[in-house]
C-alpha cells in the first residue's frame, strides 16, 4: 500500500516539482564566427578552453543566422519576431536610430512565467533595447517578465572598470571589471534561486569595444601594453584578449555551478550577437562585417549543452535563426503548445530546435531570414534570406546580391550580374517569393533576367493559355530546349519535346516556361 502512495505521488505531483529545469543563455557581444575556430581556421583565433568544453557537449549549428547589430537581435530573440514586426530594426540610441521595444510584446520569461509562475527570469548583463540612459521606465526589463535585472541599459560602456548598472531600477557605479561582474551577479542570483525552475538571460558585454587590457592572468598575449596607442594600432590583439577574459569568467562561472549542483539540470545556450564590428573583422572585406546583411555580419557562433542534448559533440547543418531561441527555450521548461496563447496581431516566427537537438530531425526551417533597417535610411538597409546553399539580398535602394554560399561564402560573385543556370534560378525564385510571402507589400522577385511572378500574361511562343493538357509552338521551332517553373521555382519540365508532353499530371495554376532568355506565364486549367 505505502509503495502504490508513493506511485501516486509521483503521477500527481505537479510537473515543477519533479526535476529541476534550467535555462542558461550567454550572449558573447560583437562575436562573429571569424574568432572561433571552431567555424573557421584563422590562425590567430583566441584561446577559448571553456567554451571549448561547453562545445564537447553540445550540438553545434554550423549555419545560425542572426540580425545584424545588438538590439535586433535581442529583440528577435526575447520576442521570437522580426524586426520588422517588433520595430527594433537597428541600434537603439545609435545616431540613425531604432524603434525600441515594445514593452506589450511576449517576450521568453512572460511566456514561461504564465506557463509556470515557479520559474525565476532574470536578466543580468546588457539589456540595449530602449533608451541607453533612461531617465524613466527603469524597470523595463522587469516590466516585459523579468524577476530581476541587474546590467548596463547602455550598448557599449566606456569603460569595463568605471560605468553604470542598474539593479531593478536602482544606478550604481561600479569599478569591478565588467565580465567579472556579470559572472559575480549571475552566480549570487542563481544562489539565491536555487532549488527553483529558473531561466537566466547572460548577456556579456565582452568582447565589444571599447577594446582594453583585461585583469591579469585572463589572456594569453603577454606582450600587451594596454596603452592607447598600442590598442589604436593593434585591435585585434586586445579583442582576442577580451575574449579570452570572457571565456576566462565563464570558466568561473561553470566551476560555480557544478558547486551549486546545477550543471546536470541546466541547458546552455552559447552564441554572439552579430558579427565582429569591422575593426577588428578579419574577413575579405571589412565593410561586409556588422552592421550588414552579408554573412560576416549575421553567421555566429551558435551551440547549445545540457541534459536535451542527444548524442552530444556532433554539429547540425540545419538553418537556424537566433529569432528561434524564443520557441526553444520556452520548449525546454515543457511548454509544447505555447503557439495556442500567441493572439493573431502577434505572429511568431519563431521555431523550436529542441527535436534537433533530441536528435529526432535534422531541421526545423526551409529558410533563415535577416533585416536592417534605420529611422534615418541608408545604402546598407535590406533583407536578406537563405536557403541550403543560396542566399538572397535584396536592399531597400532597389537592387540585389544572389550568391551561392556553398562555393562563394565570403560572397564575392553576385550571380545576377549573369545568366542564371536552372537551378540558380528555381533557387532565386523560391526565395524571392518566400521573401514576398513573409514580409508582404511588393514582390521582391525583381532582378532583370529572372522569373518574375508577376509578368503579365504574353502570346509568346506558347499557346494556348490557359492551357489544360497540351501546348504548341506557336513558331516552327524545333529542338529548343525548354524549361517549365511552377510558382515555387520548382522545375517541372525540361526537355525539348513540349509539344508531346501530357501536362494533365500538373495541378491548376500558374506556370513559367523559359526558352533561352523568353520567359511566358502560363495558366493551367
Amino acid at each position: 500500500m505505502k509503495n502504490l502512495i508513493c506511485i501516486l505521488c509521483l503521477i500527481f505531483l505537479p510537473k515543477f516539482l519533479l526535476a529541476q529545469r534550467n535555462v542558461v543563455l550567454i550572449i558573447a557581444d560583437d562575436l562573429g564566427t571569424d574568432y572561433c575556430g571552431f567555424y573557421e581556421d584563422y590562425a590567430d583565433t583566441a584561446n577559448l578552453p571553456n567554451i571549448r568544453a561547453l562545445l564537447s557537449r553540445s550540438v553545434r549549428f554550423k549555419n545560425a543566422m542572426a540580425s545584424p547589430v545588438c538590439s535586433s537581435t535581442r529583440a528577435g530573440m526575447l520576442t521570437g519576431r522580426y524586426s520588422f514586426r517588433t520595430g527594433v530594426g537597428n541600434i537603439v540610441g545609435s545616431t540613425a536610430g531604432s524603434g525600441q521595444l515594445d514593452t506589450s510584446e511576449f517576450t521568453i520569461p512572460r511566456m514561461l512565467k504564465n506557463y509556470n509562475s515557479n520559474i525565476k527570469c532574470a536578466n543580468i548583463g546588457k539589456w540595449h533595447l530602449n533608451q541607453p540612459n533612461p531617465t524613466s521606465n527603469l524597470l523595463i526589463p522587469n516590466i516585459v517578465g523579468y524577476d530581476h535585472f541587474e546590467g548596463p541599459f547602455i550598448g557599449q560602456i566606456p569603460s569595463y572598470t568605471n560605468w553604470t548598472k542598474y539593479t531593478n531600477g536602482v544606478a550604481s557605479t561600479i569599478t569591478t571589471y565588467a565580465t567579472t561582474e556579470t559572472v559575480n551577479n549571475s552566480v549570487s542570483w542563481l544562489r539565491n534561486n536555487n532549488g527553483q525552475p529558473i531561466f537566466l538571460w547572460m548577456a556579456f558585454n565582452a568582447p565589444h569595444s571599447p577594446y582594453h587590457l583585461p585583469p591579469a592572468g585572463m589572456y594569453s598575449n603577454t606582450t600587451l601594453s594596454g596603452t592607447t596607442f598600442d590598442i589604436n594600432q593593434h585591435p585585434k590583439d586586445y579583442f582576442i584578449a577580451d575574449l579570452e577574459a570572457l571565456d576566462f569568467e565563464l570558466g568561473r562561472f561553470m566551476d560555480s555551478l557544478t558547486v551549486l549542483n546545477l550543471v546536470d539540470s541546466t541547458d546552455f545556450i552559447f552564441m554572439g550577437d552579430n558579427g565582429n564590428a569591422s575593426r577588428v573583422a578579419q574577413n575579405f572585406d571589412t565593410l561586409r562585417a556588422k552592421g550588414t546583411i552579408y554573412q560576416y555580419g549575421v553567421h555566429v557562433p551558435f551551440f547549445i549543452a545540457g541534459p536535451d542534448v542527444v548524442n552530444p559533440g556532433r554539429s547540425s547543418d540545419a538553418l537556424v535563426n537566433t529569432h528561434d531561441l524564443f520557441a526553444t527555450i520556452i520548449e525546454m521548461f515543457g511548454n509544447a503548445n505555447w503557439q495556442t496563447s500567441i493572439p493573431p496581431n502577434k505572429p511568431v516566427d519563431s521555431r523550436s530546435v529542441l527535436p534537433i537537438l533530441k536528435n529526432q530531425v535534422n531541421q526545423v526551417r526551409d529558410w533563415s531570414f535577416a533585416e536592417m533597417f534605420k529611422l534615418i535610411p541608408d545604402s546598407a538597409d535590406g533583407k536578406a534570406m537563405r536557403n541550403a546553399d543560396y542566399k538572397l539580398l535584396s536592399f531597400d535602394d532597389g537592387h540585389q546580391e544572389f550568391y551561392n554560399l556553398t562555393n562563394d561564402y565570403n560572397e564575392n560573385s553576385n550571380l545576377l550580374n549573369g545568366n542564371l543556370s536552372s537551378i540558380e534560378l528555381s533557387n532565386y525564385n523560391y526565395l524571392c517569393n518566400e521573401m514576398t510571402t513573409l514580409v508582404g507589400g511588393s514582390s521582391y522577385c525583381t532582378s532583370t533576367g529572372v522569373l518574375n511572378v508577376n509578368a503579365p500574361e504574353t502570346n509568346g511562343l506558347f499557346y494556348p493559355n490557359p492551357f489544360t493538357n497540351n501546348l504548341k509552338l506557336n513558331a516552327p521551332l524545333h529542338n529548343i530546349n525548354v524549361e517549365m517553373f511552377d510558382f515555387c521555382g520548382r522545375i517541372v519540365y525540361s526537355g525539348t519535346n513540349i509539344e508531346s508532353i501530357d501536362f494533365s499530371f500538373l495541378e491548376q495554376g500558374v506556370y513559367f516556361v523559359r526558352v533561352n532568355n523568353i520567359t511566358q506565364r502560363l495558366v493551367k486549367f
